[in-house]
């Protein structure tokens, strides 16, 4: 009976709460229509839902809601209703089913955005009603546009030598929506579709592959969204040409001297633009033999070439100690920091001239210009290159907890941006493995409110409920995937990584109850065949066991629940965290995921399709496609997932049906394989195969094949691939990769789908026990989450942990009414509030 007047008493409680609110049906006629009998027990369905909004300077922009059939609609903003003269109301008749259609629509201005202040952002819905029921529209969330002057980093400009990579860095203005980024060579745009030598990154640095000497110019950073464009400064980057010997000559004939001589010349190529000029010596001199030599005059002529040659021998060394004399004595007059400066002037000689000799000593003493960078110098110089800054990787918590009104909330986000924040942590010195990978780090300010980090497309989040933050502190926390190859597991044995390794922090902040990390796994979740163990880091940079999964003592800090694909860890502490599985017998498995790629573009007779072998988990899946997209591959068939088994044997993978008249594969063997192990141990992200093809005739365009990949004796799953190389170019990021739009960072009420106050009249209600069972062991069991009742059981408020978890499970794709008819099955009052309180929301 509860349940078929639930909709009645529903529609009667909104009636009557309109009433109170003034949105009667009396008086208001212009936003309340009648049904006719035969429509009356529809429930509205919207035609047009209002859409997200950037107001662009003082524009005040429009939102549409369409509903049919309705009785009455109504905006709601920000938790408020909009008055209904703010509501232009239009009614139209559906010609094909004769339904009514009700449009309303609404102005949002730049001074209604201006004045909410707070965790939320400004948002509005629409909520349509008829006889039957509510519905709500989703919400369109209404952002004030606008783009800072002044960028984050600019590109500096470089000299660098031909051939050598370049990167310049751009890290854009901040604004909203964010802004579009693209580079300019002397205000021309750089197109990397057209030139391949440049590269744009995620993060909006272009990169010169090998520069060339046309590379030389200004490089301009331009930024851009609907707002306005910015510039930022010009960078000049100077590709310069060392210079390289020629080939030496032919020895020269035997002078008078008895020697001969040979040259070369830096000409192959002339140092350019700044270039260093060749290093060695550019003549050679060589003594002939005896009988090479010519003739020469002995006797009365040798005695006085030899008396000459020793007369000069004198004179050269009188002179010698003469000028020694002179210089001592003028020295000790001179200035004692001009004379050591002196000494910087030896190394600093252009090649190619020849100093002459100074006619008064001091000029020696004269300070080269430094500031010079095209000239060549003598010796040997250090390199051009910009040294890339790191930072030092030390122990312990990265933050302390914040001192209470130190730091203000900002809407659950940071000002600075993630390389800012990085760099701040790394100036503790505590922890050993920082974040370093920006793109998989998100991070936000947090108090007892509680609030949700997520990294996009991993499956990783971390849900820090209300009252987990003491009251009076503000936490800065972090939330990061590491990469395999920085933090090393040691495994021994039959032990897999079932998990992303991640890291949450800082560690060593107070927690007054549980938070939830969720993650992917890639084990079959059959706890029978595993003992999966939870792995923390600690502060020595070493790996220890925290938790045995099925073995868990409620007193410890640590609780797990194994789903299907996802792992809800409830930990009282910070840290660096992993899932390690150790098969008990050969019936274990983990799910790999099968992914084939191939070049998007084929200009040449081979063409490559490289088939990845990676554990089922999406944070590796997103770095697989984010690796493919910068090679420029392109996604060819549906990813398969195969149950790869703990059996030692290995994975093969080989290519059928060919047709042998127009393609042939240049494999000598029939099959490629991956040893077990490097699979089973779960530590190498990028595991894959490439079969290359080779067409017969570049008018070749049609591939057919069968791709086979299977475990040896084992489970095995196969490809058709039938597509054309030239005409299909879907890009790498397709509707396999789904992309997640959602805030990294979302604090306070925004962060979960059951408002404050019913959480905690719910908790309220069912945390005492009741004879008749109708408490939280009930709302346990209606959630399918039995197994967990002695956990539940140990905490003060069971019910807030049960609600943490299904907040943890049902963010995406939670139905709020399903979990308000969990509540009216088990009988409590406060359902029918939760139900009214839902429409009202």
């Amino acid at each position: 009976m509860p349940l078929l007047l639930g909709p009645f008493v529903r529609a009667t409680l909104l009636a009557l709460w309109l009433v109170f609110a003034g949105f009667t049906c009396t008086g208001s006629e212009h936003a309340t229509a009648t049904l006719p009998a035969s429509f009356s027990d529809l429930l509205p369905h919207f035609l047009v839902e209002p859409e997200d909004e950037f107001i662009v300077k003082n524009k005040p922009v429009t939102l549409t809601c369409r509903s049919t059939p309705a009785t009455q609609i109504y905006f709601k903003c920000n938790g408020e209703w909009v008055h209904q003269d703010d509501h232009l109301i239009e009614r139209t008749v559906d010609p094909a089913t004769a339904l009514p259609i009700m449009q309303v629509t609404i102005d949002i201005t730049r001074q209604q955005v201006e004045k909410i202040f707070g965790l939320d952002e400004y948002w509005c819905q629409c909520v349509a009603w008829s006889t039957t029921g509510t519905q709500k529209s989703q919400k369109a969330y209404i952002r004030i546009a606008y783009l800072r002057k002044n960028f984050e980093e600019e590109p500096q400009g470089k000299e660098v030598a031909l051939d050598q990579e370049v990167l310049l860095r751009c890290h854009p203005p901040e604004g909203v929506p964010q802004a579009e980024v693209e580079w300019q060579r002397n205000e021309d745009v750089i197109n990397p579709a057209s030139d391949p030598n440049y590269f744009i990154t995620t993060d909006h640095n272009l990169v010169i592959k090998k520069a060339r000497l046309a590379d030389t110019g200004n490089y301009t950073c331009v930024a851009k969204n609907i707002v306005a464009r910015r510039k930022s400064t010009s960078a000049t980057v100077l590709v310069y040409v060392d210079g390289g010997w020629s080939e030496w000559s032919k020895w020269s004939a035997c002078g008078s001297d008895c020697s001969m001589w040979r040259s070369r010349e830096c000409t192959q190529p002339s140092p350019g633009t700044g270039g260093k000029d060749c290093q060695g010596l550019d003549l050679q001199s060589l003594n002939c033999t005896s009988e090479q030599c010519p003739q020469t005059v002995s006797g009365a002529e040798d005695v006085a070439l030899y008396v000459g040659m020793v007369a000069v021998a004198l004179c050269l060394t009188l002179l010698l100690i003469v000028v020694v004399l002179v210089y001592r004595r003028k020295k000790e007059g001179l200035d004692a920091d001009v004379a050591d400066s002196s000494i910087l002037t030896t190394g600093f000689q252009p090649m190619g001239i020849k100093p002459s000799k100074p006619e008064n000593s001091h000029l020696l003493t004269i300070q080269p210009d430094l500031t010079t960078t095209t000239t060549s110098y003598q010796g040997t110089l250090r390199s051009r290159h910009d040294a890339t800054g790191k930072f030092s990787m030390t122990n312990g918590p990265l933050l302390d907890p914040l001192p209470n009104g130190s730091h203000t909330l900002h809407n659950g986000k940071l000002n600075s941006d993630p390389a800012e924040f990085v760099s701040r942590l790394s100036t503790q010195s505590y922890f050993k493995t920082l974040p370093r990978d920006v793109a998989n780090t998100s991070y936000g300010t947090f108090n007892f409110l509680g609030g949700r980090l997520t990294i996009p497309n991993t499956g990783i989040s971390l849900l820090i409920p209300p009252e987990a933050i003491p009251r009076g502190k503000i936490y800065e926390i972090y939330l990061t995937v590491q990469r395999k190859e920085d933090l090393r597991l040691p495994l021994a044995g039959c032990q897999t990584l079932l998990s992303p390794v991640v890291s949450c922090g800082p560690p060593g902040v107070v927690l007054s109850r549980p938070v939830i990390l969720s993650m992917d796994h890639c084990s079959d979740a059959c706890l029978d065949n595993w003992a999966v163990r939870l792995k923390k880091q600690n502060y020595e940079g070493t790996w220890e066991d925290v938790l045995l999964m099925g073995e868990e003592l409620v007193s410890e800090p640590y609780y797990c629940q194994l789903e299907a694909e996802t792992c809800r860890l409830f930990t009282e502490q910070l840290g660096t965290l992993a899932l390690v599985g150790e098969s008990l017998h050969m019936g274990a498995a983990k799910r790999l995921r099968l992914v084939l790629f191939s070049d998007a573009y084929c200009s040449t007779l081979e063409y490559n399709i490289r088939v990845y072998c990676m554990d089922d988990t999406q944070d590796v899946f997103k770095e697989v496609m984010q690796m493919e997209r910068q090679l420029g591959g392109r996604l060819i068939d549906e990813p398969h997932v195969l149950l790869f088994k703990d059996s030692y044997h290995n994975l093969r993978l080989s290519i059928h049906d060919m047709p042998q008249a127009h393609w042939r594969s240049k494999l000598l063997a029939g099959y490629q394989e991956i040893p077990f192990y490097h699979i089973w141990n779960g530590s190498q992200r990028y595991l894959h195969c490439t079969f290359t093809l080779e067409r017969l005739s570049l008018s070749t365009c049609e591939l057919t094949c069968q791709l086979c990949v299977w475990q040896v004796e084992g489970e095995g799953q196969s490809f058709g691939l039938d597509f054309n190389i030239a005409k299909d170019t879907r890009a790498v990021d397709s509707e396999f990769l789904l992309m997640d739009s959602n805030a990294t960072a979302l604090a306070g009420p925004s962060a979960f789908q059951i408002p404050y106050l019913i959480r905690q009249k719910i908790c309220s209600s069912l945390d005492a026990p009741c004879p008749n069972g109708a408490d939280w062991r009930m709302l346990a069991q209606r959630l399918k989450l039995e197994r967990h009742m002695s956990f539940f059981a140990s905490k003060a408020s069971p019910t807030s942990v049960i609600l943490d978890l299904w907040e943890a499970q049902h963010f995406h794709s939670g139905n709020i009414n399903q979990l308000a008819t969990v509540m009216a099955d088990i009988g409590k009052q406060e359902a029918m509030i939760f139900l009214v309180s839902d429409g009202e929301c």
